[in-house]
This record gives structure tokens, C-alpha cells and sequence, in this order.
């Protein structure tokens, strides 16, 4: 018998499997799972259309399976190539670390731009501290903030892989790596001349009165009011938008109500009778009355999802000191 040491000592045998492939099939094939059409993976790969044809004729004699299968003028994936199509994307990103991997870089010498996708609310409470880091740190960097949309919350691994960060609430990420950057809660926008609501913000009035609301689809919402209807109140729409900076304007003058983050309520609102936001439970919040429905989640913590780590994403300056600036809606109210 052999001793351990030898055993654990022998060196790993090669795969000959991935000596033989080449890899350039693996980006091929993401994208051929994704457009399920020749003619347009080639237009997105830069390649011409026999290229991409027989790509597939070298992906198929290596599964043994046709992939991709011709019903009238489209194609439909087998059972096969949907199990690869939920593979390949992690299998790029493993790769992809491989060879992004670079020396130390000097911030200071940096030329490059860096795409973030953010919502407005983010970009407005983390913007700020982002551009004056850069503009000390890498004067040479210049930031993209791109909006946010539907399509980048239900794609965000594959949005990953041509932008540089996502900033989203935290767990609309799953299974890519994330940073925690801030805390904030909910507080309800209420216009100040809201014959319906006094001191007291009940959960009848937010069952009754009418909302502004955050997308209302399946995969996109609010956090907020998704825990309010687990606490049984299910939110009367009347208007929908994707932008939370859009609200006050919505909710100024009218009865509706619009659930939006402490921090960008504090720009935009000075808090009722001169209080801040209220703590749920507080004696403040006691005082005055004000409820605040039973399990809705107070402090989303927006991760950051990137295919890189960046220096300076933790956003520290993203607290108190970013809060109490400009707030151009003095009639509104937001009750915490």
C-alpha cells in the first residue's frame, strides 16, 4: 500500500475533455440558448451566420443532442439545452474571474468608465458620495448611472455581465456575489392637507386610500407594500410609476398615499409639526399616535451586486449626513 503522502502528492491528471473543447463554444452557446436564433447570436457576437451554423453543428456532436430544434420559422430548446441555458451563465462568470484578474490597480491613474444600474432613490442618497470619491480618488473615472427597469431585475446575472454594479433591495439578488451598503426605511407620503388622514395613520387608511405605487408586476414591486399585503392589506392603486422621485409630485395636493425611503423623504419632505421620520414603536411614534403596519419591513438593505469588487463600495457617506438637504415639497409629510 502506498503511503498517504505519495497518494495526496501525485499530480491532478489533466481533463483531456477541456483540452479538446474549444472555449469560445461556451459563449457561443449562451448566447444561441438566449436569442434561440442563428442569425441573430451571430449579429450579437459580431460573427457571420455560417460561423454561428457551424458552432452549433460542433455543439451538437459534442452533447450528442440537436439543442435547438426548428418548429415552422423558430426554434425551440431541447430538455438539454434548457438545463445548459440555466448553467452557462454561472459557468461565464466562473471564467470570466478568471481573466479579469489584474495587477493592483493605481485609482488615481484609472481611465475608464464604470456603469452602475441604479434607481433613483439610490442615486440620489448614494450618487453624490460615489462622484466626490471618484473625483478625489480617480479623478479620472467617470460614473454611468443607468436607471433601473423590470427587464434588470428578472436578467440581473446577465446584466452583470455588461455593466459593472446593480444596486437593487435586498433579496431581489440570488446566488451572485453582493454587498450590504446601507440601511433605510419606509415612511408613508401623505400630502399635509389630507382631509382623510389626522395624526393618526391607520391601517384602515391605507386599506381605503388611494396609492402611488412602484411597477405592480410579478417580479418588480415595492417591498414595502408586498408586506403589507402579507398583513392583509392589499394597496388600491390609482397610479403606477417606475420612479420613486416622481411620488411627491403624484401625492401633492391629492389623497393618495405612496410608500417611500426615509432618506428621500427627508430631501423632499421636512417631517410633520417639525418630528423626524418616527421609529415604529418609538415613544415618539407613541406620542403621536402613528401606526405603522405589522410586518412591514423598515430597513431594506440594498446590496450591491458586481462582477468585480470596487474600492469604496460600502458607502459609508450613504447615512445621516446625506439626509436634511434641499426639500421642495414643504406640504408634504412623511409618517413613519
Amino acid at each position: 500500500m502506498p503511503p498517504i503522502h505519495g497518494i495526496y502528492a501525485r499530480p491532478v491528471a489533466t481533463d483531456r475533455t477541456l483540452v479538446n473543447l474549444d472555449l469560445n463554444l461556451l459563449v457561443t452557446l449562451d448566447v444561441l440558448l438566449r436569442e434561440r436564433n442563428v442569425t441573430r447570436t451571430a449579429g450579437q457576437l459580431g460573427l457571420s451566420q455560417p460561423a454561428v451554423s457551424a458552432a452549433l453543428a460542433r455543439l451538437r456532436r459534442h452533447f450528442g443532442d440537436d439543442l435547438l430544434v426548428r418548429h415552422g420559422n423558430r426554434y425551440e430548446p431541447t430538455p438539454l439545452a434548457l438545463r445548459l441555458a440555466e448553467r452557462t451563465p454561472q459557468a461565464l462568470a466562473i471564467v470570466r474571474t478568471v481573466f479579469d484578474a489584474a495587477p493592483e490597480v493605481d485609482p488615481s491613474t484609472m481611465e475608464r468608465e464604470f456603469t452602475v444600474i441604479v434607481s433613483d432613490y439610490a442615486a440620489a442618497i448614494l450618487g453624490p458620495a460615489l462622484v466626490e470619491v471618484a473625483a478625489e480618488q480617480a479623478p479620472g473615472v467617470r460614473l454611468r448611472l443607468q436607471q433601473t427597469n423590470p427587464y434588470v431585475i428578472d436578467h440581473a446575472a446577465e446584466t452583470l455581465r455588461v455593466v459593472d454594479g446593480v444596486i437593487l433591495p435586498q433579496g431581489f439578488l440570488r446566488d451572485l456575489p453582493h454587498l450590504r451598503l446601507w440601511t433605510d426605511r419606509w415612511v408613508c407620503l401623505v400630502d399635509g392637507g389630507n382631509p382623510e388622514v389626522g395624526d393618526t395613520l391607520t391601517l384602515d387608511n391605507l386599506r381605503t386610500l388611494p396609492w402611488v405605487s412602484l411597477y405592480r408586476l410579478p417580479t418588480a414591486y415595492s417591498p414595502s407594500q408586498q408586506a403589507l399585503r402579507l398583513s392583509g392589506v392589499e394597496p388600491v392603486s390609482e397610479v403606477i410609476v417606475d420612479s420613486f422621485l416622481a411620488m411627491p409630485f403624484l401625492v401633492a395636493g391629492s389623497p393618495r398615499v405612496a410608500w417611500i425611503q426615509s432618506m428621500l423623504a427627508c430631501r423632499l419632505a421636512p417631517p410633520a409639526r417639525g418630528a423626524g421620520p418616527l421609529e415604529p414603536g418609538g415613544a415618539a411614534a407613541r406620542r403621536r399616535g402613528l401606526l405603522v403596519p405589522p410586518d412591514v419591513p423598515q430597513r431594506p438593505g440594498p446590496p450591491v451586486a458586481a462582477r468585480r469588487d470596487r474600492r469604496g463600495g460600502r458607502a459609508s457617506a450613504g447615512g445621516a449626513d446625506l439626509t436634511g438637504r434641499a426639500r421642495p415639497f414643504p406640504h408634504l409629510h412623511p409618517r413613519g
